[in-house]
């Protein structure tokens, strides 16, 4: 199993779309065996999910992510787990012992392009969606 987790010095990179590092964990007997940090090479946005699964990436922990990203992931196959901040590394120990703090809501992060209407996070009903267009649910 691998797992992605966006990266900027040594710490969860708050904004997939803009991430410039992918620090990429090889998970054997639920542990960490192997970790290397991996360019985007400049890809952004969607064009990330296919980073990632050209990694063979299984998981990605990051911290905000866009709808349209959100959607680019569950398509390649890629598991996430978003909304989390701290260190790298002591958030796929996290994931890895199930205490992991994440967010399964969608974490649009590109607030004012919706005319001001932008709702994501909040939910009045239960299932977590936001009912919102650019969300992906």
């Amino acid at each position: 199993m691998k797992i992605a987790v966006t990266y900027e010095n040594g710490q969860v990179f708050q904004h997939f779309g803009h991430t410039e590092q992918f620090k990429l964990y090889t998970i054997e007997n639920n542990a960490v065996a192997s970790a290397e940090v991996v360019s985007t090479n400049g890809q952004g946005h969607g064009a990330l999910a296919m980073v990632l699964k050209n990694l063979g990436a299984d998981a990605l922990i990051c911290g905000g992510i866009g709808g349209g990203a959100r959607m680019a992931l569950q398509e390649a196959g890629v598991a996430l787990y978003a909304g989390v901040s701290g260190e790298a590394d002591a958030a796929v120990e996290a994931l890895l012992a199930g205490t992991l703090s994440y967010s399964t809501e969608a974490n649009c992060d590109h607030h004012g392009e919706h005319g001001g209407e932008h709702h994501c996070g909040h939910h009045d009903h239960e299932g977590g969606h936001c009912g919102h267009h650019g969300c992906g649910h």
